[in-house]
């Protein structure tokens, strides 16, 4: 869930996106039909030992804001500069007069619940393993990069593992970052997840492009054995389109990596499910038919194949929120999703049915809650708030009220965004 930094500004009109939904023929340019010549030239690219990072590096240099950010992290570590930089984004949220998202829900749905969500049962346990990324994505949420290094303490992945044991109603392990691969608490996640629960689904949030970095080598093999369903970012499958969300390079990466991928059985017998997020200011099309273009286009020209594609709508915070208020496109960003809030995506809502688990150990409703410094249990942005060292189990938050803002509209608009 990337964009090259230094393509974001805008020179004129034209540049500004047309608001409501993607185009099914999100690329006009007609790649040849030569898919098995183009496979096996995809296939033979040796990437491993070139890494991503030192190119991300030579563009956030390019990037006055990035610089700014560099230059804030110096002089007072990143902690201190999001806890500042989550308060200013969220007052500039509420400046926009979107309404307040419980009081909302309410009107929308036939019950008594008075918009307030109930949260059930956990059967996903989120873990972001930490920030450190060979990429440096404008619109990613968690404003991941290789200038952060806040990584999960091997004591802190060991609690989990601990609630993960003590909670037999989790299903699914999500392993995320940053390139989470890139973290050190990743392997041993996924191995003693393995061995402590062999029933459990196990998922690795992968940007593809890690496939290729130095001592990554064995990676493919890693998570064949240990039966690991990849998620993967891929927000096109022409080159042009991936170079402007993700940056140079990234296309060709994926490509191979993909090939890598099927070459182990993922795609056939392990599941590989892709990602496609918009480039701008607007919804994702249609999921099932975004997905059949993907699935001809991939195949018919490299020869890939995946299970299922994923269409997210962009979260309104962090990267992407800066993204839009330099383009003056927040608020109608927000309305956006506001006009298409969608009642049948409240059943499947992330933070019913999941916990999401920072890096530091707190303890969260959703990923999105994390980033902005929501804690359960919390009375404020990072006041307080539950670590995985206050449970026994994942079963002893359902008492606790999910926290709701005015960010969810993400997950309520289209097809959602959990």
């Amino acid at each position: 869930m990337k964009y090259q930094v230094p393509s974001l500004s805008v020179t004129s009109k034209k540049d500004l996106p047309d608001y409501g939904s993607t185009s099914i023929e999100i690329d006009e340019h007609k790649l040849k039909k030569k898919r098995q010549q183009r496979k096996e030239k995809w296939a033979r690219k040796d990437l491993f030992g070139n890494t991503l990072i030192n190119q991300t590096l030579i563009e956030l240099e390019t990037d006055e804001e990035f610089q700014a950010i560099i230059k804030r992290t110096k002089e007072i570590g990143y902690e201190g500069m999001t806890r500042e930089e989550r308060i200013q984004r969220r007052r500039a949220l509420d400046s926009l007069g979107i309404p307040d998202f419980n009081s909302f829900l309410a009107t929308k749905l036939d019950d008594e619940s008075n918009g307030v969500l109930s949260r059930k049962n956990p059967e996903v346990l989120q873990i972001n393993v930490g920030l450190y990324c060979n990429q440096a994505c404008a619109h990613c949420h968690v404003e991941s990069s290789p200038l952060r290094q806040e990584m999960m303490s091997t004591e802190n992945a060991a609690q989990c593992l601990r609630l993960l044991k003590s909670s037999p109603s989790i299903k699914t392990l999500d392993i995320t970052g940053g390139a989470p691969e890139l973290n050190e608490s990743f392997r041993y996640l996924v191995k003693m997840a393995r061995i402590l629960r062999p029933d459990i689904e196990i998922i690795d949030r992968c940007n593809l492009t890690v496939l290729q970095e130095p001592g990554q080598e064995d990676l493919v093999d890693f998570l064949k054995e240990n039966r690991v369903r990849i998620v993967a970012s891929l927000p096109c499958y022409s080159s042009e389109n991936v170079s402007k969300q993700r940056g140079n390079g990234v296309f060709e990466r994926s490509i191979s990596a993909l090939l890598a991928l099927n070459e182990a059985g993922y795609g056939k017998e392990l599941k590989l499910d892709l990602v496609y997020n918009p480039l701008g200011a607007f919804l994702p099309p249609p999921q099932i038919k975004l997905e059949a273009k993907y699935k001809e286009v991939l195949d018919e020209n490299f020869g890939i194949l995946f299970n299922s594609l994923f269409t997210m709508t962009n979260m309104p915070i962090k990267r992407f929120a800066d993204f839009l208020h330099r383009r003056n496109e927040l608020k109608d960003y927000m309305d956006l999703l506001v006009r298409n809030f969608n009642t049948d995506t409240t059943t499947q809502l992330m933070c019913l049915n999941t916990v999401s688990v920072g890096h530091d150990g707190k303890v969260f409703d959703c990923d999105f809650n994390q980033q902005l410094g929501f804690p359960i249990g919390s009375n404020g942005i990072y006041q307080g708030g539950l670590s995985v060292f206050d449970l026994e189990s994942l079963q002893d938050l359902v008492n606790y009220d999910i926290h709701n803002d005015n960010h969810c509209f993400g997950c309520t608009a289209g097809m959602g965004s959990s």
